[in-house]
């Protein structure tokens, strides 16, 4: 990777491109774990919506293949916790088992990645609401968006990447699937001035864990944690990681620089699965750029922790080497984890 001012290109190998170029997914098997409610409609006015939604707080037992507004309040106290679930999406998956069982660890907990009463009291620390209302503003509705072409060439051609509707532009910065946003405001027609119902993630209820020194990536898991001095887990992220073709070595490397919306450079020669019609390519920034908008670069040379365009593969997709994170948490980790940082790899 190379950094020249003032414009920034970052001359990524394989490590760096995402499941865009036909990565396997993980399918997922939900079942209806917390029928208590259902997310298929909304109310016309969304205060009500969100106040109905608050009132619900009933506190089941869940684990993996539940899904509901159980564990929609679930995965928001999580996100706000610092460990994330990745997409608040309603569903009981595995990224959410280990951000769980990592929460439970950090709690002094038994982490057996389900939550029980004993999980729900800790959540309980954080009584805020966990649904809120936003009013969409001109901005937001103005955008630019724009669709993404899917051949690499054309989308060489774009002068930015950026989101495509207001509905994945509002989904990502309240940390929720375009699905479930949807589901919340079913009818409604994200105009400008109109109020929506969204996950309340923007509200700060646990600190930054300053405390932290290093990170560790377990491979087995797929979770990035962010480790004080004492070895103790302080936040966790899901991540996707290479595979067999481009595996995350084990053992320590440093991370060497943070880019924000950084430039992507694409060479084929460094692609497995680049078409022979393809060129070398400058990709500009966005939250679509394949390295989405937060780069953290790493000793070992081309590879980096970045964030990502397609937050709901995440963890379920093989990379070609690179540590992809939601781009919410890959901005997260970035105010905290700073170049210098050691990033040790475990199996």
């Amino acid at each position: 990777m190379f950094v020249t001012a003032p414009r920034v290109s970052l001359f990524l190998a394989v490590g760096c491109l995402l499941g865009l170029f036909g990565a396997p997914s993980e399918s997922r098997v939900v079942r209806h774990g917390d029928a208590s409610q259902t997310q298929t409609s909304a109310p016309a006015d969304a205060a009500t919506s969100a106040a109905q939604l608050n009132r619900s707080m009933s506190t089941p037992p869940l684990k993996v293949g539940a899904r509901g507004p159980g564990v929609t309040r679930a995965q928001i106290f999580f996100d706000r916790a610092w460990f994330s679930p990745g997409e608040i999406d309603g569903s009981f998956s595995t990224n959410m088992r280990h951000a769980v069982a990592a929460f439970q660890t950090a709690n002094g907990m038994a982490a057996s990645g389900s939550i029980d009463a004993a999980t729900w009291k800790a959540l309980a620390s954080d009584n805020a609401a966990p649904f809120t209302t936003y009013t969409i503003t001109e901005q937001d509705a103005a955008g630019p968006f724009a669709k993404i072409p899917a051949d690499i060439m054309e989308r060489a051609k774009l002068k930015s990447l950026d989101y495509e509707t207001i509905q994945e532009a509002l989904a990502e910065r309240f940390h929720m699937s375009q699905k479930l946003l949807l589901q919340l405001n079913h009818g409604r027609s994200f105009k400008a001035g109109e109020q929506i119902v969204v996950a309340d993630t923007l509200t700060a209820k646990a600190p930054a864990p300053g405390r932290a020194k290093s990170i560790q990536i377990d491979k087995s898991e797929r979770m990035l944690f962010l480790i004080d001095g004492q070895e103790h887990v302080l936040a966790a992220f899901p991540v996707s990681i290479g595979g067999p073709s481009d595996p995350l070595p084990l053992g320590k490397m440093k991370i060497t620089n943070e880019v924000e919306n950084p430039i992507f450079t694409y060479d084929p020669a460094l692609i497995k699965s680049a078409k022979a019609t393809d060129s070398k390519v400058d990709i500009q920034p966005g939250p679509n750029n394949p390295v989405g908008n937060m780069w953290l670069g790493l000793t070992k040379p081309h590879w980096g922790i970045h964030g990502t365009p397609e937050p709901s593969r995440l963890g379920r997709e093989e990379t070609n080497g690179c540590v992809h994170l939601t781009n919410w948490d890959a901005h997260r980790l970035a105010t905290v984890a700073k170049p210098g940082f050691v990033v040790d790899v475990r199996e």
